[in-house]
């Protein structure tokens, strides 16, 4: 078995990779906004704490705690988001028959849809490397709260990633 700190480092470029499908991922218009980021061991403790108080202040985000356990547990979160812009086609999905209509709190339809292809195709590159992993949208939206991004997201999606004889991320049981 290899040595902890050599097991780290592989997950650490291993999580390059997976971000690299991302950013490699198809865009609407070929515009890209989002952003990616893998967090350090100092970030990930923040982004659990930040779940663990959201637990605390509702009921029905206990599963907050849960999920902040495997953050604790796992060996590094990468963090998806996506910004405010806007394509300029005017579809209307959003809502709005013009885009200029759209609050600017409201993500744009395409980014959303760019963001899941994008989440989608990280977790197939972990997948097809046997890194264990779970889509979370608990730690994503913790993660909106906090300054990981130099621009204000409108949705993020964290997906942590774990090497263990066990999934971490199976048969968990809300806290």
């Amino acid at each position: 078995m290899a040595n902890e700190t050599t097991l780290k480092q592989e997950i650490e470029n291993i999580a390059k990779q997976i971000v690299m499908a991302a950013v490699t991922a198809p865009k609407g218009r070929g515009v890209e906004t989002l952003s990616y980021m893998i967090l350090n061991q100092e970030d990930k403790t923040l982004l659990a704490k930040r779940m663990d108080e959201i637990a605390k202040g509702s009921q029905d985000l206990a599963f907050f705690a849960r999920d902040a356990e495997n953050i604790r547990q796992c060996a590094t979160v990468i963090l998806i988001g996506t910004n405010h812009t806007v394509r300029g086609i005017n579809c209307g999905y959003c809502g709005y028959a013009m885009c200029s209509q759209k609050p600017q709190n409201q993500p744009c339809v395409f980014n959303n849809i760019d963001l899941g292809i994008a989440i989608g195709s990280a977790a197939s590159k972990a997948m097809d490397m046997r890194i264990d992993n779970r889509i979370m949208y608990s730690a994503g939206k913790a993660a909106l709260e906090l300054p990981f991004f130099k621009e204000k997201m409108a949705a993020i999606f964290a997906i942590p990633l774990s090497c263990s004889a066990k999934n971490i991320f199976f048969d968990r049981k809300t806290v």
